[in-house]
């Protein structure tokens, strides 16, 4: 095993797992609201908010996908050090990390089951950035008044098809370096209403 994937994991296990785990719980309650998620220091391609992210959540009985450019020696050798997981194909895991790209297609992972909705998996998402622009989201954990909250997301049609399966369906949590945001099924997500208006208006000049 290399030096390096001995070192980067939490200085303080007790602190910055408690703190970590918070800010998770607090990602998925309010969702798409950017916070910070800090305390590891992963091995490239990882961000810090996904590498301390999964050494929050995952142990020795959690399997994890690492999809595309992500599925790389160094971040095997950490994960495996730091968490013990166990690293399965998509469709056995409980956690997948990658880009948007490499975790599709999203009907190779686990959505539960009528008797056990919690048998799915949870998707990290790594982008470039987060930002308070795009898609309206709505639902539980977004405030009655404006009643939505805008988030970017890669797409809109998977997580329309994502909600419309609740109580089944999968959960997502978006990294960029040291930021977070979560995103449960139980999230309504419409299109990005500024597209829809500058789409509208471009059809009529022509």
């Amino acid at each position: 095993m290399q030096t390096a994937a001995l070192q980067g994991g939490f200085s303080d296990m007790a602190r910055d797992a408690a703190r970590a785990f918070r800010a998770c719980l607090n990602a998925m309650a309010h969702p798409g609201r950017i916070g910070t998620l800090t305390g590891a220091v992963p091995p490239a391609p990882l961000s810090v908010a996904a590498g301390t992210l999964l050494l929050t959540l995952a142990d020795g009985t959690t399997p994890v996908h690492l999809a595309g450019a992500h599925d790389v020696a160094d971040v095997r050798e950490w994960l495996r050090f730091h968490t013990g997981v166990p690293l399965v194909p998509a469709s056995e895991a409980a956690f997948a990390v990658g880009t948007w790209a490499a975790l599709l297609p999203l009907d190779h992972y686990a959505i539960g089951t009528a008797q056990y909705p919690d048998r799915s998996a949870t998707l990290i998402v790594e982008r470039e950035t987060l930002a308070a622009v795009g898609q309206r989201l709505s639902g539980p954990g977004i405030p009655g008044i404006p009643g939505h909250r805008r988030f970017d997301l890669p797409e809109t049609a998977a997580f329309e098809r994502n909600a419309e399966r609740f109580p089944l369906g999968i959960d997502f949590y978006f990294t960029a370096g040291d930021q977070v945001a979560g995103l449960p099924r139980t999230t309504k997500v419409t299109p990005d209403p500024d597209a829809i208006t500058a789409d509208a208006a471009g059809a009529g000049a022509v």
